[in-house]
């Protein structure tokens, strides 16, 4: 476009000052010139292009680990012996980089490195080895995971009271607020969420979900019930007077258990970790992982806050975690054992899941799924 425009300018030009004869040999021959000038410049750009792409970093193949193997579990507080072997003995790195988690931590002397892990949370850690040789760099990775470092402590319970509660519910969330407990429920069809009279297990207030839906945990936040379905990765929120529903959320996972500590929402998914996420857009702000002085504890299922403490039921057992917020270590566990007698084992009782706790009365409830009875506890540790 410019080379038209100048090749215009300079012929008018030359018509005023020289013959016109004169003046067409000088434009054939300007433009001639243009040409030259135009190839020349797509030339020098073709030449760059090439010359970018010839400057362009080689691969490089430096180090790799030899120990750990991805996946070794370590205590917390354990060191961890690195090793790394190169991958050709003629090509020895300028200097190697450890990462764990993002985090520089150290370089490298000869092929070793030793970790530390006391400043480290609980489960995946993924530690990088960056090695550098002019200019150019590779960078070798493995994961690892820590277990806790502390044995939990083992409790039973004592029953205080039995209450009635509905043999057809299925529960899958449970909390106590003034006097009353509410209650969520799965299998589809006959997902709800209640609000159910303490002393006589009479429903007081329902509201179904769709039939698509599988209930599970609830929890209260400002007055309003958050519930979770099972595999629809969609919840909802309900008015806690009117049970009317005033909004919905998402999440890519499934959804197990639901509690609160007064500005985040706590979501189990049936792993081990529990997420912590803004009730608002309900986002992720963070997550633990969740192990004791063995290995993870997953399938946590119905959550409840007390005292500053998660406890977890885990699915399928009779067993509930005590769990740290923020560290994810198991502090103890409570066997539940015999709670349910074999006398009420009747017609279709499943796992042990539903954990409430009255703050005003430091009341303990729980109940399991299909149980025609719920138990006021208390905790003793063995």
């Amino acid at each position: 476009m410019i080379l038209s425009v100048l090749n215009s300018e300079l012929l008018r030009v030359l018509k005023n000052i020289i013959p016109m004869k004169k003046a067409v040999k000088s434009t054939i021959t300007l433009a001639s010139i243009l040409m030259l000038l135009a190839f020349s410049c797509k030339t020098n750009n073709e030449k760059s292009v090439t010359t970018n792409e010839q400057s362009s970093p080689k691969s490089i193949y430096l180090v790799k680990f030899t120990d750990p193997s991805n996946g070794t579990l370590y205590k917390l507080g354990e060191e961890v012996k690195l090793t790394l072997k190169l991958q050709d003995v003629k090509i020895v790195p300028d200097s190697v980089v450890i990462f764990c988690n993002s985090n520089k931590v150290g370089k490298l002397v000869g092929l070793n490195y030793t970790l530390r892990t006391s400043d480290l949370s609980l489960g995946t850690q993924v530690i990088r080895a960056t090695a550098y040789k002019d200019g150019l760099y590779q960078t070798a990775s493995i994961s690892i995971k820590l277990k806790s470092n502390i044995k939990p402590k083992q409790y039973t319970y004592r029953v205080v009271k039995t209450y009635p509660h509905d043999p057809d519910a299925y529960t899958q969330g449970l909390f106590y607020k003034d006097g009353f407990l509410y209650e969520g429920t799965g299998q589809k069809g006959s997902s709800s969420i209640r609000k159910v009279e303490l002393e006589t297990g009479k429903v007081l207030q329902s509201i179904n979900l769709e039939s698509k839906h599988f209930g599970e945990g609830i929890a209260l936040f400002n007055d309003k019930i958050y519930q979770l379905t099972w595999t629809s990765q969609i919840g909802f929120v309900y008015d806690i007077s009117t049970f009317k529903q005033v909004s919905s959320f998402s999440y890519p996972t499934q959804g197990w258990g639901l509690t609160n500590n007064d500005k985040e929402l706590i979501m189990s998914d049936g792993s081990n970790i529990i997420h912590f996420m803004e009730p608002a857009n309900f986002a992720e702000l963070h997550r633990i992982e969740v192990f004791d002085d063995n290995d993870m504890v997953d399938s946590l299922n119905e959550l409840e806050l007390i005292n500053g403490d998660i406890f977890a039921n885990i699915y399928t057992t009779d067993r509930m975690a005590i769990i740290s917020p923020v560290t994810g270590i198991v502090k103890g566990i409570i066997d539940f054992k015999g709670l349910l007698k074999d006398s009420d084992r009747k017609g279709k009782v499943d796992y042990l899941n539903g954990v409430a706790w009255d703050e005003a009365g430091k009341r303990l409830f729980v109940t399991g799924k299909l149980w025609p009875k719920l138990y006021q506890v208390e905790i003793i540790e063995k």
